[in-house]
């Protein structure tokens, strides 16, 4: 009875132990192929491709592995990784068993191109009983862009249109007389020239090297709403805050007049070392049209300003609410033609748009006052070196730079734009809540005195 139950109970452990040998065999292959060898080389056509986003593409590939001979394929899977899955996907995975005779296979895989941006799929083979993994030579190199509508067109071509006619009120509105006088003691004027065309590209630089030391494109956004002085939109903070509205009106059009030289300045040197990081050309022949455009609109303000008086007063009564259109106009028309951008905010984003503004209003108010200027000039200073012309910029970086970078760079003027008023609001709110309180307490003091006096 025990011989009947002892010999398939040996012959039983035996089976099991050959078994045991012949899978750790075949594993212990698997395992020791890592450190073999052998070559696994892919081969894309083309391997560079612009793509559209949201589409699907069928891209042909060529695997190839060298000098495996005694590698078991069956436990080998082919895979095509994504270095952005945000951006570009693949779910093909080729078995090894689908590889011919020569250890080949040649075939197309699926892309799904999800959001614009540079993405790049390589090939790895996966071991499926180890989870080993062996990079194949050769990357596919995506560029994923949005495909162009009519309604980019009609933005494109309505924000040239207004930005040449804020220009030619730009030109029909500078006083030449009020200017010469003003530059007289230009203390005022000069501290702003200092924070709009020093202070700011220079924070706009640092600000993006520290928050996005790995993203040229974000850095070249920040940068290019840096030396993108004194939106419209100072103006009329300058009136509501009770700041010193002729001096805002003249740094206004300092600005404005000096950007054509400063800002192609700055691109042409601090930024082309951002450009250089991101293995760009800068645009000089875009920035210089882009500069050139702007000065043959305000020449055709001053001639007017000169030729026609009436004309003129039409224009400056124009002057603050065209521009503050204008910057309204390309902030919302941008966000609701390219609410894909909300989907690039994270919080790196949204720090730098609130750093730039914010900190420009702290150290240009630090340095009118330490420049003894008074409370309502060096408010004033404050407000037109923070705010930023984020109009022109998104309108600069959409004309220089090449899809996908003019879209990506978008999100950072548009963050800028939002976060800029949150501080002057919270001035403007203060203010009317201290006065109010102000009253309030007065109104009592003297009702108080009047029933003492009555009494």
């Amino acid at each position: 009875m025990h011989r009947r139950i002892l010999f398939p109970t040996v012959l039983l452990c035996i089976t099991v132990t050959v078994g045991a040998n012949t899978i750790n065999g075949n594993l212990q292959q698997v395992v020791d192929v890592k450190d073999k060898n052998f070559v696994c080389n892919t081969e894309f056509s083309p391997n560079e491709s612009t793509v559209p986003m949201g589409t699907i593409l069928k891209q042909p590939v060529k695997v190839q592995i060298l000098d495996i001979e005694n590698y078991p394929l069956e436990y080998t899977n082919i895979h095509f990784i994504s270095d952005y899955p945000r951006l570009a996907t693949v779910s093909d995975v080729i078995k090894g068993i689908e590889l011919d005779s020569d250890h080949k296979w040649q075939g197309n895989i699926t892309i799904d191109l999800r959001f614009m941006g540079k993405a790049h799929i390589r090939t790895e083979l996966v071991n499926t009983l180890t989870n080993n993994t062996k990079s194949c030579g050769n990357k596919l190199k995506l560029t994923i862009i949005r495909q162009q509508r009519i309604i980019d067109y009609v933005f494109t071509g309505s924000v040239a249109l207004l930005v040449s006619l804020l220009y030619i009120i730009f030109g029909a509105a500078l006083d030449l007389t009020i200017l010469r006088n003003l530059l007289r003691r230009p203390v005022g004027p000069a501290i702003g020239f200092l924070s709009q065309f020093l202070l700011m590209p220079l924070l706009s630089y640092g600000i993006g090297y520290l928050i996005f030391p790995n993203s040229v494109d974000m850095q070249l956004g920040l940068f290019f709403t840096g030396v993108s002085p004194s939106g419209g939109a100072s103006n009329m903070w300058s009136v509501i805050l009770g700041g010193n509205i002729n001096l805002s009106i003249l740094m206004t059009t300092l600005s404005n007049f000096a950007a054509f030289g400063m800002m192609p300045l700055w691109i042409f040197t601090l930024g082309s070392l951002i450009f250089a990081r991101g293995n760009m050309h800068v645009p000089y022949k875009n920035i210089t049209i882009f500069a050139v455009s702007l000065i043959v609109p305000l020449a055709i303000g001053l001639a007017i300003q000169k030729f026609s008086p009436r004309i003129t007063r039409v224009l400056m009564r124009l002057l603050k609410p065209a521009s503050s259109c204008l910057i309204l106009f390309i902030v919302i028309f941008a966000i609701i033609t390219n609410l894909y951008l909300f989907e690039l905010f994270s919080w790196q984003i949204v720090l730098g748009g609130l750093l730039l503004p914010w900190l420009g209003y702290i150290l240009a108010w630090l340095l009118a006052k330490m420049l003894h200027q008074n409370a309502v000039d060096s408010l004033t200073i404050a407000i037109e070196t923070g705010i930023q012309n984020t109009g022109i910029a998104i309108f600069l970086l959409r004309f220089s730079l090449p899809p996908p970078q003019d879209d990506l760079t978008t999100v950072i003027p548009v963050s800028v734009a939002i976060m800029t008023p949150f501080p002057l609001l919270g001035i403007y709110l203060y203010k009317k809540f201290a006065v109010r309180r102000f009253k309030d307490n007065l109104s009592d003091e003297v009702s108080s005195s009047i029933r003492d006096a009555s009494g």
